[in-house]
């Protein structure tokens, strides 16, 4: 690489992963790069960035080969069926292998988050794009877009409805680490947060001075939110057992009816989106609805997270923080 990869920086397979400090210097410069008031540069000059999707995706896959090529990098793509783990090579090979030609991957398996951290056992940085229990770059894409909408995260209320799957999983675990937060979600029966998800979020929030909550029905809506969120209700490469499950999900379906107290409340969706299922089609094509600004955000956001796992957060601020 023409600059080299800093020893503060690392893997991003999980939020988890990442230091008080680091969630808000990538949230902060994804704000930034969006807002044009600093200019991303070229830190990646000379790097190779492997972009490996199991699964379908638009707007992840496009924002890191998108923002990888914009700071300086080269890429190498790998479709579902192009590499020997289809034939039986072990995911600890694999990752040896590729440790040795490229300087970071971006992955999406929507399987184990082991298996990410396997293929980065010998020094290849691994960025999670969408792992069965966690989709860390789509929490802060999002924390990306309300920086840039609020001016800061610290106290903003946030409505979540539908499903407690990976991007739920994911912002929850990223929002209960600003102060003063309420992270609400509401989920249907059988379909909530994974208990030691929520178990973590919660310990996480009572740390910061923050609340996360979950429940079960639609009934006494939290008031005066800042955004009501919600993603589709089949997420990408799983089946729902149930063959009845439409009807248990119905009554979260995203409706004008829900800002009746929460006026002012932007709407948020991780896309894509099925208009008349998890939300109405004036919810979203109306005027409180920031999804594809969202989209949007997930470029500049992945350029900061690319930077991070690059050269780490730069001393000068990690020296402010001390």
């Amino acid at each position: 690489m023409g600059q080299e990869m800093d020893s503060n920086a690392g893997h991003l397979i999980s939020t988890t992963d990442l230091g008080d400090r680091d969630l808000r210097h990538i949230v902060d410069q994804g704000a930034r790069f969006g807002d044009r008031t600093e200019p991303p540069g070229r830190p990646l000059d000379g790097a190779v960035v492997g972009i490996y999707f199991r699964k379908t995706s638009t707007r992840t896959r496009t924002a890191f080969s998108s923002g990888a090529l914009r700071l300086g990098a080269q890429i190498v793509t790998f479709g579902p069926g192009d590499l020997q783990l289809n034939t039986g090579e072990t995911v600890g090979d694999t990752g040896r292998v590729l440790a040795g030609m490229l300087d970071l991957l971006v992955a999406r398996t929507a399987g184990k988050e082991q298996e990410l951290r396997d293929l980065g056992r010998s020094g290849l940085r691994v960025v999670n794009a969408m792992s069965e229990l966690e989709h860390p770059t789509q929490a802060l894409a999002d924390l990306t877009t309300l920086t840039r909408r609020f001016g800061s995260l610290d106290g903003l209320r946030l409505l979540y409805v539908g499903e407690g799957n990976n991007t739920c999983t994911a912002l929850a675990l990223a929002l209960s680490r600003y102060p003063g937060v309420h992270f609400e979600a509401r989920t249907p029966p059988g379909y909530g947060l994974p208990a030691t998800i929520l178990t973590e979020a919660k310990s996480q929030a009572r740390d910061h001075g923050s609340t996360v909550v979950e429940r079960h029905d639609m009934d006494d809506l939290p008031t005066d939110v800042h955004a009501i969120y919600t993603t589709r209700w089949q997420t990408t490469g799983t089946v729902k057992p149930d063959p009845r499950w439409r009807e248990v999900f119905t009554p979260f379906r995203v409706h004008k009816g829900l800002w009746r107290t929460s006026p002012d409340a932007v709407f948020m969706h991780d896309l894509p989106a099925h208009r008349g299922e998890e939300v109405t089609a004036d919810v979203l094509d109306g005027p409180r609805s920031i999804a594809f600004q969202q989209a949007e955000n997930k470029l500049h956001s992945a350029m900061a997270v690319l930077r991070w796992c690059a050269l780490g957060v730069p001393s000068e601020l990690v020296e402010a923080t001390r």
